[in-house]
């Protein structure tokens, strides 16, 4: 059933209590998620994206309660990707004529999807959508964050339909983010942010003073994902500007994998001479074999300076390791110191393969690193314990 968040505007989402794994096994959604689709009623009326494809007749069916469909004379699709255009077809199949007003690239993407020639009409920043007493207005968002993506504005009712920015996979009951624990909420956002958006922050930066400089009230910030920023709705955005320019906290972030237990060992010596030398800063370790990859990652974004530790393996790296080096070089983190460290056995190539592709993500590596011989002993642990204070020094 949809909510009224307006005299004009009611959500018609749909709230995935059960999601688990989004993006295929990339991203983690242990609170859930929800597919936020807004149906704007005024001399016209107008849909603002739809839901995922598995809820797509429950989505149409529930559309039904709200109108009659041959009534919406307009679809905005702020972005093609099928968690927001997958009931599309579904729809469409009853109303196959209504245009669909999108961005160039998003026509591109929903015929790669659907193969269907649908009445598409396409729009540019600037780009006004007059409804009667209100009318939306187009802002492109490219890369935020597909190449298709963009906002729309309502005016009268001063709401941002902002897509993927400024949301959370977060699933609840309540509809806005002063109903909701806020340390839980931020908690998500940020790890949406940091698994998300990250690689696009400079264009996070550029757009959000954009927006802000066509001085538009913001009553409400409504996201495709999770809850709707009613109370001082532009907290999320000052967020934003924080978040893209290189965030830091004063933590540091150690991330290994063991296999005989010496790494983790060094991990804990390494983490004790941290704290030796400045107990203020915060110490993270995850063993990156059990953690989720996607905490792991909203820890790296929240740290200065990131260790990571692997066992030789086949003159390698352990493969937990590894897929998480490829996954911070593509989200492209600015202004974070690294180091490596590991055990061995035989040949030792650890330490030197994750320096280079700590070197290779972006990262300002602090120095060669530090390895031990088979199971550190207490010699070696000291000397795990003194490279801490040199990490926690920034050296």
């Amino acid at each position: 059933m949809g909510k009224a968040l307006t005299s004009k505007v009611t959500w018609v989402g749909k709230v995935d209590w059960e999601l688990r794994r989004f993006h295929g096994d990339e991203y983690s959604t242990w609170k859930g998620s929800s597919y936020n689709s807004y149906l704007i009623k005024d001399e016209k009326v107008a849909l603002v994206d739809t839901v995922w494809q598995p809820f797509d007749k429950e989505f149409v069916n529930n559309l039904r309660e709200e109108i009659n469909l041959e009534d919406i004379d307009y679809i905005i699709a702020n972005h093609a990707e099928n968690d927001h255009s997958g009931a599309l077809p579904e729809l469409m199949s009853y109303i196959p004529d209504t245009p669909i007003y999108c961005t160039n690239n998003a026509v591109k993407s929903l015929k790669g999807y659907y193969h269907r020639d649908w009445n598409f009409i396409t729009v540019k920043t600037g780009d006004v959508l007059e409804l009667g007493n209100t009318k939306l207005v187009f802002v492109e968002a490219p890369m935020l964050h597909w190449p298709d993506s963009m906002f729309c504005y309502l005016t009268g009712e001063n709401i941002l339909f902002s897509n993927d920015a400024f949301g959370q996979h977060y699933a609840t009951e309540s509809l806005y983010n002063n109903m909701v624990d806020t340390a839980e909420l931020y908690a998500e956002a940020i790890k949406y942010y940091a698994n998300i958006l990250t690689p696009f922050s400079p264009l996070v930066i550029k757009k959000i003073n954009e927006v802000l400089g066509l001085e538009l009230p913001v009553d409400m910030i409504c996201p495709a994902h999770g809850v709707i920023w009613k109370e001082d709705p532009t907290q999320i955005i000052h967020a934003y500007l924080k978040w893209a320019d290189s965030y830091q906290e004063n933590q540091i972030s150690i991330v290994y994998d063991t296999m005989w237990g010496a790494t983790r060992r060094m991990a804990e010596a390494i983490a004790l001479g941290i704290r030796n030398w400045d107990p203020d800063i915060t110490v993270k370790l995850m063993n990156a074999s059990k953690e989720d990859k996607n905490d792991i990652i909203t820890e790296i974004f929240k740290s200065k300076t990131v260790l990571f530790g692997s066992s030789t393996i086949n003159r390698g790296i352990l493969h937990s390791i590894g897929g998480l080096l490829t996954m911070i070089k593509g989200l492209r983190f600015t202004g974070k110191n690294a180091a490596a460290f590991g055990s061995y056995g035989w040949g030792g190539e650890s330490v030197g393969y994750i320096s280079k592709a700590l070197d290779d993500a972006g990262f300002h590596v602090l120095n060669d690193g530090i390895k031990a011989l088979w199971m550190p002993d207490e010699t070696e642990l000291s000397k795990c314990e003194d490279y801490g204070g040199l990490i926690a020094k920034g050296r």
